[in-house]
């Protein structure tokens, strides 16, 4: 009997498949859109899904000015970070987060707001903080990837 033919193939780092997509963030909800990109992240869309195995495609969002929070949340919930002194806890505002994603000196591809929402919805280890580098947010309709081909998606077919 061919016992090669029955063998369960698992995913390693070396025949992963990894995509470029586009996400175009125009009047969705922060996170609901966030949800749906961290199941593209991580790659629990693809029938090669291993949760030890980084998988997941590279998602570009556009357009990351235009996404909208229900209610009063833009100003009234607060995100909390600590600098690591005595006294050192800072609260910030989307409001206040979204403007400093314009500001020229930030890392371009790096957004606060999408960032800190993201990064309540991937693991939190080693795993998580290399997965959140394959994400890149720019608050207009352009992005420098170009060169990577990227496939433009419609993230409200995804579930």
């Amino acid at each position: 009997m061919d016992t090669l033919s029955y063998k369960t193939l698992t995913p390693n780092a070396a025949n992963v498949e990894r995509n470029w997509v586009v996400v175009d963030a125009t009047d969705q909800v922060l996170g609901r859109l966030c949800a749906k990109v961290a199941l593209i992240l991580r790659g629990k869309n693809k029938p090669s899904y291993s949760p030890n195995i980084e998988c997941g495609d590279n998602v570009i969002i556009i357009n990351a000015d235009k996404v909208r929070l229900t209610g009063k949340k833009w100003t009234d919930r607060e995100y909390l970070s600590y600098t690591g002194y005595p006294g050192g806890q800072r609260t910030a505002t989307p409001e206040i987060m979204m403007k400093k994603s314009l500001n020229k000196h930030v890392k371009p591809g790096y957004h606060p707001l999408f960032t800190k929402v993201m990064k309540g919805m991937l693991p939190k280890n080693r795993m998580g903080r290399a997965i959140i580098e394959n994400m890149h947010v720019y608050n207009g309709p352009n992005h420098p990837h170009e060169a990577q081909n990227p496939v433009v998606i419609d993230i409200n077919k995804i579930k």
